[in-house]
């Protein structure tokens, strides 16, 4: 009797012993700073990201919330260590000229599908009820501008166009105007995002014909971009891309293209990326799609919940995919913690 309480007491002090034992040490001895860009799947990348450098590997992580040109500006500087979305078409110039000099760098492409386009209901152009079998392409909405009768203008087909006074909705116009349909479909630009997705959101559930520009990632395709289409344009194209950008008015736009998929980027400052090469393995890794994210943020929208619900949702449910990122001994840790 003795000795089985000696050898349990010992064995319990190993297990105790074991499990006591110090979490993986960071590679660093500060918080990593995340620059917290005021948009949803940043959110929510930074959310995936923090969670496993602070579960997986010990680290301690902190934030600074702002918008893109003065974080652009303090991962320059070094007051942000990492931003999980830099967008390449549209990265402002001091990250431009950080790159030129040294200051930061992208690690590699988070997703490389950020998107925009003119959608369809799938409904409309798929099964054998589908009143528009034959609208594959933005050509062929004159042959069913009826389809989607304006109910103000009649004669007109209803295009829903990106929020008024978004560059979107800009160069939307433009691509009306030299796909010849501004004669044949008014050109209906919603003053809100709310009000956009919400007929988009109501039209598809309804089954009620529509057609709209949207892009992604965002909550709206993540819970209908399974049953919309998007319409096929003109490849993209360079040459036409920047003549129709640099048009001063519709009127002057002689050709259009599709809009070009976006590569979105994971960037980090310099000196921080000498000082933290676990994290940095980590990061280069990481690697989504525009998809994912906007399934994130449906997510989001549905259980009116925060970046942090939906980090920890996707690291429940997709260890097939965010586990190839990191060591084995880590995902056990944050698989562990979750």
């Amino acid at each position: 009797m003795k000795k089985f309480g000696i050898a349990a007491i010992a064995a319990a002090a190993i297990a105790a012993t074991s499990f006591a034992a110090p979490a993986q040490a960071c590679d660093i001895k500060r918080p990593i700073v995340f620059g917290n860009l005021d948009w949803d799947s940043n959110a929510f990348h930074t959310e995936v990201a923090r969670l496993i450098l602070e579960k997986g590997y010990g680290c301690k992580t902190d934030t600074i919330p702002g918008s893109t040109i003065p974080l652009n500006a303090g991962i320059v500087r070094g007051d942000v260590d990492v931003l999980m979305e830099i967008w390449s078409n549209t990265a402002p110039q001091v990250w431009t000229d950080g790159v030129k000099a040294g200051k930061v760098e992208a690690l590699g492409i988070n997703y490389p599908d950020a998107v925009q386009a003119w959608y369809v209901p799938k409904y409309l152009v798929e099964g054998p009820n589908a009143p528009a079998p034959d609208l594959k392409s933005v050509s062929d909405l004159v042959k069913y501008k009826e389809l989607f009768k304006d109910p103000e203008e009649p004669t007109k087909g209803r295009f829903y166009n990106c929020i008024l006074g978004w560059s979107c909705e800009v160069i939307n116009t433009k691509k009306l105007h030299a796909y010849g349909l501004d004669k044949d479909f008014s050109n209906f630009r919603p003053g809100t995002g709310a009000a956009l997705s919400a007929v988009i959101e109501s039209s598809v559930k309804r089954h009620k014909p529509i057609v709209f520009y949207y892009w992604g990632p965002t909550w709206v395709l993540g819970k209908i971009g399974d049953d919309v289409v998007q319409l096929k344009e003109p490849a993209y194209d360079d040459a036409a891309w920047k003549q129709m950008m640099d048009a001063k008015s519709p009127a002057d736009v002689t050709k259009a293209t599709a809009y070009p998929l976006t590569k979105v980027y994971v960037g980090v400052n310099t000196e921080f990326a000498k000082l933290a090469p676990d994290a940095i393995a980590f990061l280069k890794n990481y690697r989504t799609t525009a998809a994912l994210a906007s399934k994130a943020l449906a997510y989001m929208q549905d259980h009116d919940g925060s970046a942090k619900d939906a980090a920890v949702n996707f690291l429940k449910t997709r260890q097939d995919l965010w586990t190839k990122w990191v060591p084995a001994d880590v995902a056990k840790k944050v698989e562990a913690a979750l």
